[in-house]
């Protein structure tokens, strides 16, 4: 439907609208597992990628960082483009661009090339992630409702999360590297056409220019500073380009939010921050992404060259880290009913965090009894935390600001994940590096090379061999082990930072219905020219007093 609209019509939108807009979330989640499956695939390749194309130790980083630094940059851009050209229209461009770097991947035959397809997967993820938030704003806008779908939508995402190590690993049983990435293409073919017929499409308000500059202003600065942060992790900490790279990205930021505070209409609005419920929200997003990514890396790597574990049994012990994740998403609307934002965020803070601890008794011997209780209290606290973040950060944006509030969520989400994979990454080699100073009958040179990774140290000493060769092997084991309880304490403090954060939140979840002079319909108009009445994305006065209350 398009164009103006009969009195009518709303009526009839109004009265399939429990159908459509739970036909619309199903398509929006499959949409999500796209990108979550792409995201996690990738981790129990690491191994595997880095025996067939050598990449370098920065290499290897930007082979797993490309995708989610790059993701981060983009969100605010296409989030806030799809508030003004439309929300389905970029996101099936998302989909046609996730599915051509998939290729480009699974055919990459140097690290330059699978860093450059990870980067192009990144932008086509940066363009599907606001978008499905933002269309599940727009077709959800009773908070109850709202909050069941932004369970299952979580719930989703937490089986991509764990269906992307899984089924990585079952290709690895069986072919190449390259078919973790060829996955995404039949679900890009699957998702275009029916994304194309069934969602509908939605925009903002279309008040004033899109601010391009701005846009990329803030993509440019989120670029400079998480690779500033990537440099602090490498050799080059303190080092001039490093310290450059931060300046530049905190100038360019910092530009940005003078912009938008001076421009009439913003591309984002950066009210929303003082509204604490958004602004905390955010910040704990951040922090259990920061807390946790990382670990995840860290944890296949474990699994897999300390324990000896194999890809298809490492995505195994990760299973029931994502049912419990699952658990937590499908009962998370309720337990937000039930507790409230701020003690359902800090329950789920102070759940992870003693996860985390509960692992560090991890060594070099296999304990199946400890990484499944760790794995299944780490997902239900993880799982639990970011949706009572998500649900309360996107009740408080207003419906015309989906996009810009959804990329605001997404960023936060990439962001922490990209730093906590940089900076955990950095405690880990802090710790780990020491152990492998001095190791009997190794060479120096070998020695700083094994000093690089866990992997590199392998290879080093099948080239020794002999005695040196297993003393090698064994101290950077020892090391390893030692850098991953180092890491473990690091992130449980991050955790509990966390945790004080999410005091800041409501007590309560305040709810209003959906009055019969607004729009519940989970099919609002395809064009532009829409009548006050039927125009789903201005906030309603209902609307505007549960945010006040809220906060």
């Amino acid at each position: 439907m398009s164009g103006t609209t009969t009195a009518a019509s709303p009526r009839r939108r109004a009265a399939g609208a429990g159908a459509n807009r739970w036909v619309v979330l199903v398509v929006l989640c499959v949409s999500l597992l796209l990108v979550a499956v792409d995201a996690t695939v990738l981790h129990v390749a690491v191994p595997t990628v880095t025996e067939d194309l050598r990449p370098g130790a920065m290499e290897l980083l930007w082979i797993v960082d490309a995708y989610p630094l790059v993701c981060a940059s983009l969100l605010i851009l296409f989030g806030t483009l799809g508030d003004r050209v439309g929300r389905r229209r970029v996101l099936l461009f998302g989909y046609a661009l996730f599915g051509l770097a998939s290729g480009m991947a699974a055919l990459a035959d140097s690290a330059p090339v699978l860093i450059a397809a990870r980067a192009l997967l990144g932008v086509g993820g940066a363009m599907i992630m606001p978008a499905t938030l933002s269309i599940l704003r727009q077709v959800f806008p009773e908070r109850r409702e709202r909050a069941l779908a932004i369970g299952i939508w979580s719930a989703v995402a937490a089986v991509g999360a764990a269906v992307g190590p899984l089924l990585g690993g079952f290709l690895l049983e069986h072919f190449w590297w390259g078919s973790v990435f060829l996955i995404n293409i039949p679900l890009m073919l699957v998702s275009l056409p029916v994304g194309r017929f069934l969602l509908p499409e939605s925009k903002g308000d279309g008040t004033g220019p899109w601010d391009v500059t701005g846009a990329l202003t803030a993509a440019a600065g989120l670029f400079a500073v998480v690779l500033g942060v990537k440099r602090l992790g490498g050799e080059s900490a303190g080092g001039l380009w490093t310290v450059l790279v931060l300046a530049v990205g905190a100038v360019l930021l910092a530009a940005f939010v003078r912009r938008q505070r001076r421009r009439a209409h913003p591309l984002v609005d950066l009210r929303l921050f003082a509204r604490p419920a958004f602004s905390t929200s955010v910040g704990c997003i951040v922090l259990a992404m920061l807390a946790l990514v990382g670990l995840e890396l860290i944890a296949a790597q474990y699994l897999q060259l300390v324990l000896g574990l194999s890809p298809l049994e490492t995505g195994l012990r990760l299973v029931p880290l994502t049912f419990a994740a699952m658990a937590a998403g499908l009962a998370g609307a309720r337990l937000l009913r039930r507790f409230g934002p701020r003690r359902m965020v800090f329950s789920g803070f102070c759940l992870t965090a003693a996860a985390v601890l509960l692992l560090t008794p991890m060594g070099e011997q296999d304990n199946r009894a400890l990484l499944l209780g760790g794995f299944v209290l780490l997902g239900f606290g993880l799982e639990t935390t970011l949706f009572g973040a998500y649900e309360s950060m996107l009740s408080e944006a207003p419906p015309q600001q989906a996009g810009g509030a959804a990329a605001i969520g997404e960023t936060s989400y990439q962001l922490g994940a990209g730093m906590g994979i940089a900076l955990l990454g950095s405690v880990m080699n802090a710790a780990y590096a020491p152990g492998l100073e001095e190791v009997a009958g190794v060479p120096a040179s070998e020695s700083s090379a094994a000093r690089h990774s866990l992997g590199e140290a392998y290879e080093v000493a099948a080239q020794l061999g002999g005695p040196a060769g297993a003393a090698l092997r064994d101290a950077a084991r020892h090391a390893f082990v030692h850098g991953l309880h180092v890491t473990l304490l690091a992130s449980a403090a991050l955790l509990l930072l966390g945790a004080v954060m999410a005091l800041r939140l409501p007590r309560t979840m305040q709810c209003e219905p959906v009055t019969a002079g607004e729009t519940p319909a989970g099919a609002p108009s395809d064009g532009p020219a829409r009548a006050p009445a039927e125009a789903a994305d201005v906030p309603t006065p209902r609307e505007a007093a549960e945010s006040r209350v809220s906060v």
